[in-house]
């Protein structure tokens, strides 16, 4: 990772709540309002775009963990923004508090943590969980006709 990112460094995202970002559980909407897991996802961007400028070439990050509480709801055609607030790095751990506010205050809170990889190697990972499914998914499937 290169210098710079420092303590209390922060990246905001901000959205309009859309139909297809409500509540929804099996494919049915719960709630017309904001998800829990649309909050987190932007939440996960402002975390991703706190740590972009400061990734090496060869060097890319995934989701580690989420602690995070909804507090409030966001109807339908609000603009809320996620906020990525840098905490500190721990080997190749960074850390960010983050925070979710609508116009009417914070509808969520918690840390975000996301662990600095080697392109190359996830790049490989992936190619190798895709090739074992494939071939679980031929060895599974009935034989071709001719």
């Amino acid at each position: 990772m290169k210098p710079g990112l420092k303590p209390n460094m922060d990246s905001t995202v901000s959205t309009t709540v859309t139909d297809n970002m409500v509540a929804r559980l099996g494919g049915q909407q719960i709630h017309p309002v904001l998800a829990t897991a649309q909050m987190i996802e932007w939440m996960e961007w402002a975390g991703r775009r706190l740590i972009l400028p400061y990734l090496e070439e060869g060097e890319d990050a995934v989701g580690y963990a989420v602690d995070i509480v909804h507090l409030a709801p966001t109807l339908v055609g609000e603009t809320f923004s996620a906020t990525a607030i840098f905490r500190e790095q721990s080997g190749t751990r960074i850390v960010a508090d983050v925070v979710a506010e609508n116009a009417r205050g914070p509808i969520g809170k918690g840390t975000f943590v996301q662990v600095l990889v080697a392109k190359e190697a996830l790049d490989g990972r992936i190619r190798a969980l895709r090739a074992a499914q494939l071939s679980q998914t031929d060895a599974g499937s009935p034989p071709h006709a001719d």
